[in-house]
């Protein structure tokens, strides 16, 4: 596992306010709490000021940034350009937040801690964002007003970043200052001019915007735009009102849900008649209680204690053939697939190893909730499959008196016995010691712990290497189609069987799917693309066989099939049998002579 050192680099060029660099710093600053090693890099830092304030974490220039081995990197770059981008995912498997860039999709993982509009990430978690330490008791603390009682004071926080690029503070707090029943608190950097002119009309001025997780608890309203503030008013408990700077940043406040005065100026403008209606505090907290619910704020997490447990397994270009040609096809909180352009293969990344282990329980617990029965149970019928498999074999096979065969991954052995069956020397190879001991002593068949392809001394001119269900567990399968095609002989046959993400399941719905498909799964296959793969290792493709027919799982008209009889079902079975919907499939393919292997 890569536990190496962490490096987080935020966006703090002019006009990217300073949210970025403040959660990079609390990230940085989380992730060596608990335990893991992490340092900041701001790009071009020696050409902007950075308060004192900020620099309480470990900061590393281009030289320290070179010196390290790195385990990952987090880009906080709002939209990180591709040269960088290219950089980056060089030297280390490289983590996206918030990224809004061209370069989103080729990320290995995405985290949004704020909601967007683009493509989904592995994970939204605006829970996971620095939020205040203190909270209110209610968005509706105070509650309505009598209908003639005077009108109370209103503490307002306004809030438009360390830079305010749009120069929304001096409209918005203006606006708001027109009823003298209203009080205005303003926090920003930087703009002298605005601080003067609200100082010079008796407004309190807040100078630094980490501050404001400390005093946000104690206001009735906050006043900003979409973005880091919003949600840690909404954490506290602080009903939000947003006026947005950009078109783009009202369609992001739209999206999430936010109350928003509109765009601009006239937004502004628009506070005063907004808040003059009697009922407009009340409704805005009910609003904002069921936006904070949305999003789960109250699980409130460090970003950094989930990052402290990422050891990524990373693959920077297709594990069959080679190409660093990809696209992100789906994403989920814990691993990302991609399908290479090259070669179609759909592969995984995981951010920490799969937690399975190849023991006992993986045939028995694991086996049984997915089938059923455990394997042992279930060992009559996988002779039977097996000694099927055995045919198609047979088939292919050059003469031979007791052809010599390798099963990879023989769990405990139902294949071999089918081989053994039909005239064969069989030969297994397993990860788990209890399945080997089984094979060894019950069935009385050769067989070795290991993982292939680790085999052992003098394994070789084999005439059969076959592996049911056992090549999508592999991270670089093009390592094992090259050591499969070493221990055969010229000639020799390639079986092997897989799922298949063109069956009925994945054309229903490819992301629930790949949702499903188990940890360890590393490649998904298809059965169009088997033929190019393999004569890339010298093997030529003979048979496909679709299998895994499953009629009820055709949208509609399946919950009608669950019986498996019946004309309706068999009908179906035969056009998941003519169309080749089956979500299994298995391949026949024979070694090249005089063919070179990669």
């Amino acid at each position: 596992m890569n536990w190496g050192p962490v490096l987080v680099v935020p966006a703090f060029e002019q006009g990217q306010g300073g949210g970025h660099l403040i959660r990079s710093q609390v990230l940085v600053r989380d992730l060596r709490t608990q335990g893991r090693e992490a340092y900041l890099h701001i790009p071009g830092l020696g050409t902007r000021t950075i308060p004192e304030v900020y620099l309480d974490t470990p900061l590393l220039d281009e030289a320290g940034v070179d010196g390290k081995q790195w385990g990952f990197i987090v880009l906080d770059r709002f939209r990180t350009k591709r040269e960088e981008f290219v950089r980056w995912s060089r030297i280390a498997p490289v983590i996206g937040i918030d990224e809004g860039g061209a370069c989103r999709e080729e990320f290995d993982f995405l985290i949004d801690l704020l909601p967007g509009l683009l493509s989904p990430p592995n994970l939204l978690a605006p829970w996971m964002l620095p939020l205040p330490k203190n909270q209110r008791g209610s968005f509706l603390c105070g509650g309505p007003q009598a209908p003639h009682a005077p009108r109370r004071c209103l503490k307002i926080l306004v809030s438009f970043g360390a830079e305010d690029p749009a120069g929304l503070t001096l409209p918005v707090s203006l606006a708001l200052m027109a009823s003298s029943e209203l009080t205005v608190v303003l926090s920003m950097l930087g703009n002298i001019e605005v601080k003067e002119i609200l100082m010079s009309r008796g407004v309190r001025v807040i100078e630094g915007v980490p501050e404001l997780r400390e005093y946000m608890a104690g206001y009735d309203l906050v006043v900003t735009h979409f973005g880091l503030t919003a949600f840690e008013s909404l954490y506290a408990k602080v009903p939000v009102l947003l006026v947005s700077p950009s078109t783009y940043h009202e369609k992001l406040a739209k999206n999430a849900g936010f109350v928003s005065a509109g765009i601009g100026r006239q937004g502004a403008g628009r506070l005063p008649r907004l808040m003059g209606a009697a009922d407009f505090l009340p409704a805005l907290g009910k609003k904002c209680e069921k936006i904070a619910a949305q999003y789960r704020l109250d699980e409130a997490q460090s970003l950094g204690t989930l990052l402290a447990t990422y050891s990524p397994l990373v693959s920077p270009s297709c594990p069959c053939c080679g190409a660093a040609n990809h696209r992100a096809l789906a994403r989920f909180p814990d691993r990302t697939y991609r399908c290479c352009t090259e070669c179609g293969m759909v592969y995984m990344l995981r951010s920490s190893p799969p937690p399975i282990e190849y023991a006992r329980d993986y045939f028995f617990d694991f086996y049984k909730k997915q089938y059923g029965k455990t394997y042992l149970e279930d060992f009559p019928g996988l002779i039977q499959t097996g000694k099927t498999r055995v045919q198609h074999i047979k088939a292919l096979l050059a003469s031979s008196a007791k052809p010599r065969l390798l099963d990879i991954g023989c769990a405990y052995g139902p294949f071999l016995v089918a081989a053994q069956e039909e005239g064969f020397a069989p030969t297994g190879l397993e990860a788990a010691e209890d399945a080997v001991r089984y094979v060894q002593d019950e069935l009385a068949i050769p067989c070795f712990r290991g993982l292939f392809p680790d085999t052992p001394a003098g394994a070789e001119d084999f005439d059969v290497i076959s592996l049911w269900y056992v090549i999508e567990h592999f991270e670089e399968p093009h390592q094992v189609l090259s050591a499969i095609g070493k221990l055969l002989k010229p000639g020799g046959v390639l079986a092997f069987s897989t799922p298949s993400l063109s069956g009925i399941s994945g054309r229903v719905s490819r992301i629930r799917f790949l949702d499903k498909s188990p940890a360890d799964h590393w490649t998904i296959w298809e059965p169009r693309q088997v033929r190019s793969i393999l004569a890339r290792f010298g093997f030529r493709l003979k048979k496909i066989i679709v299998t895994g027919h499953h009629p009820e799982r055709f949208p509609l008209i399946g919950t009608f099939l669950s019986g498996k009889q019946g004309p309706l079902y068999r009908f179906f079975l035969h056009l998941s049998q003519l169309f080749r919907l089956g979500d299994t499939f298995e391949v026949y393919a024979v070694k090249s002579p005089g063919q070179g292997l990669h």
